[in-house]
């Protein structure tokens, strides 16, 4: 236990280094990869803290990310930057308390299409609200400088790993474990299953909603459709599901894996990509359930026990 744990330390070190030292050695070009990367780390983190550790398996994740994006977008250059992110965040995670009972009653795949739906209503809400309005775009101007962007985003990658991790250590990610393995079983023994699962759900809630506030800002051009695109979500599950696990190992594995693959293939064949992104899922649900960090675990122990 103590190898693994320091393994991991090791890990965790090295990336932070490597993260931290990019802007000043890449280029634009490279810091936007590492951008990339850092964005969709934190929102496949915080997507975990619910759907991997308790199995609500949320497509709806991206409602987060638009109400924040549309947040920061209505309040920029009206409040200071800081306090729009943090009202993103706020916002994402009232929303989450305000729905997470109703929405957590109905599990399996009712509660996958329940969020698919959620995150539509609030996007047609929200573009019904504009077109009343006559606002069908808006531009942005004075935007912080992408490395800029890339620092604060380096801090809500950081955030959401090491929260993913203290969830999964403490009691409460034991008992939404709990919940993912029998939930009569859990409530039987006493976990507050209603509880639980609403707190994870708005823990889930928060980061997503900050990113997509920052991220609002990397371009010069907002549309409320594209804040609440449904492959946001997509990509997630999908980058979870390669990777596999539910700690923060996981999600690393799975975004490194599939941001790799989009930089060698969404520029020159985006068709072709969104092809491979579906056979892959299917390939990980049906052959590797527990991803490519369940692999790489079970390789280790064969090696350990012909070693033994």
């Amino acid at each position: 236990m103590t190898r693994t744990t320091s393994s991991d330390k090791f890990l965790w070190a090295g990336l932070a280094v490597i993260f931290l030292a990019l802007p000043f050695i890449g280029q634009d070009y490279l810091i936007g990869i590492g951008l990339s990367f850092l964005m969709w780390l934190a929102l496949t983190q915080s997507w975990s803290i619910l759907s991997n550790m308790t199995g609500y398996i949320s497509l709806g994740h991206v409602v987060f990310y638009g109400l924040g994006s549309y947040i920061v977008v209505i309040t920029w250059q009206q409040i200071p930057l800081w306090l729009a992110i943090a009202a993103s965040g706020l916002a994402s995670a009232l929303f989450a308390a305000l729905v997470g009972l109703p929405v957590l009653r109905v599990r399996g795949p009712y509660f996958v299409i329940l969020t698919f739906g959620l995150a539509e209503l609030v996007k047609y809400i929200l573009l019904a609200l504009e077109a009343h309005l006559g606002i069908s775009s808006r531009l942005l101007f004075s935007t912080p400088d992408i490395t800029d962007i890339y620092w604060i985003m380096f801090g809500m990658a950081a955030v959401s790993t090491l929260l993913i991790e203290i969830v999964h250590r403490s009691r409460f990610g034991h008992g939404l474990r709990s919940l993912r393995e029998n939930e009569e079983a859990a409530e039987t023994l006493g976990v507050p299953i209603a509880r639980y699962k609403l707190t994870a759900y708005v823990l889930s809630a928060i980061i997503p909603g900050m990113v997509g506030g920052v991220m609002a800002l990397r371009s010069t051009y907002f549309e409320a459709s594209q804040a609440f695109d449904a492959m946001i979500s997509i990509n997630i599950i999908v980058m979870a599901i390669i990777g596999g696990g539910d700690n923060a190992r996981g999600p690393l594995i799975g975004v490194a894996f599939l941001v790799a693959l989009s930089e060698l293939l969404w520029a020159e064949a985006p068709q072709f990509y969104m092809i491979i992104l579906g056979v892959l899922m299917v390939l990980f649900v049906v052959k590797l359930p527990n991803g490519l960090l369940g692999l790489l675990e079970n390789r280790k122990k064969r090696l350990g026990r012909r070693t033994a």
